[in-house]
C-alpha cells in the first residue's frame, strides 16, 4: 500500500500571480513537442520548414487550451458551466478534456493546413507522434493536483489519497501516464519512423489512444457529477473514446487500401 505524496499545486508566485504546476506541465509539453517536431522536420527532406513548425505549434497550443477547457465544460461540467459560465477561464484548477482538446487541435490544424496549402492528413500524420508528450505531461499535472481518483483496490500498489477516504485506490493517472503517454509515444514514434501511407499514423494514434483510454477508465473513478452513464460501467471517457477506436480502424483500412491501389 502506498500513500499519496502530498504536493503543493502552486509551483511559485510572481507577485500576485500564482504559477501552478498544472500550467507548467502544459508549457513544458509545448516546448518538448516543438523540439520533437523540429527534429521530424529536419528528417523530412525539406517538406517542412522551421517557420511552419513554429506556426503549427502556436495553432495547436491554442486548439489544446480552448478546445480542452470548452470540452471539459460541455462534456463533464455542463450544469455548473450553465450556471456560472465564467468558470471556463479557471484552467489553473484543472478540468481539461482531452477529447475537447483533440477537437480544438483538429480545427486548428484545418485552419493551418488551409493557410499553408497542405493536406489535412499530412499535417495530422506529422503531428500525431508528439501528442503523447502532452498527454503524459497533463497526467503528471493531474497527479500533482490529485485529480481523477482511481477505484478502490486491493493491489499492493494501491494508493491512499487525502480526499479518497481510508481505502487504497488505483493510481489511475499513473496508468494513463504510462499507457497514453509513454507507451503510445514509443509506438507512434517507431511506427512513423518508416514511410507510411497517408492517414495511417493518424489512424494509429486514434486507435492507440482510444484503446488505452477505455482500458484505463476501468480503473478510474467516474466523474462524481456524472457517475456511470449506463450499465454500471460506461463512463463519459469511454463513450468519447469508442468513436476514436472506430475512426482509427477506419483510417488505417482506408490508408492501406489506397496504398494497395497505387
Amino acid at each position: 500500500m502506498l500513500r499519496y505524496p502530498t504536493f503543493e499545486p502552486i509551483a511559485f508566485h510572481l507577485g500576485p500571480l500564482s504559477v501552478h504546476w498544472y500550467g507548467l506541465m502544459y508549457l513544458f509539453s509545448f516546448i518538448v513537442c516543438w523540439g520533437l517536431l523540429k527534429h521530424r522536420a529536419r528528417l523530412s527532406e525539406g517538406r517542412w520548414t522551421m517557420d511552419q513548425i513554429g506556426d503549427l505549434v502556436l495553432y495547436a497550443a491554442f486548439g489544446v487550451i480552448l478546445g480542452g477547457r470548452t470540452g471539459y465544460m460541455l462534456f463533464y461540467d455542463l450544469h455548473n458551466f450553465l450556471h456560472a459560465p465564467w468558470i471556463i477561464v479557471k484552467v489553473w484548477e484543472g478540468g481539461m478534456s482531452f477529447h475537447g482538446g483533440l477537437l480544438g487541435v483538429l480545427i486548428a490544424v484545418a485552419l493551418w493546413a488551409r493557410k499553408f496549402h497542405r493536406s489535412f492528413f499530412d499535417v495530422t500524420d506529422f503531428l500525431a507522434p508528439v501528442v503523447p508528450v502532452g498527454l503524459a505531461a497533463g497526467r503528471v499535472g493531474n497527479f500533482i493536483n490529485c485529480d481523477f481518483l482511481g477505484r478502490v483496490t486491493s493491489v499492493p500498489w494501491g494508493m491512499i489519497y487525502p480526499r479518497g477516504g481510508i481505502l487504497p485506490r488505483h493510481p489511475s493517472t499513473v496508468y494513463e501516464f504510462l499507457l497514453e503517454g509513454v507507451l503510445l509515444f514509443v509506438v507512434l514514434w517507431l511506427y512513423s519512423a518508416k514511410p507510411r501511407p497517408r492517414m495511417a499514423v493518424s489512424g494509429m494514434f486514434l486507435l492507440g489512444y482510444g484503446a488505452f483510454r477505455v482500458f484505463c477508465e476501468f480503473f478510474r473513478q467516474p466523474d462524481p457529477q456524472l457517475g456511470f452513464l449506463a450499465g454500471g460501467w460506461l463512463t463519459m471517457g469511454e463513450l468519447l473514446s469508442i468513436p476514436m477506436i472506430l475512426g482509427g480502424i477506419l483510417l488505417l483500412v482506408l490508408a492501406y487500401r489506397y496504398k494497395a491501389r497505387e
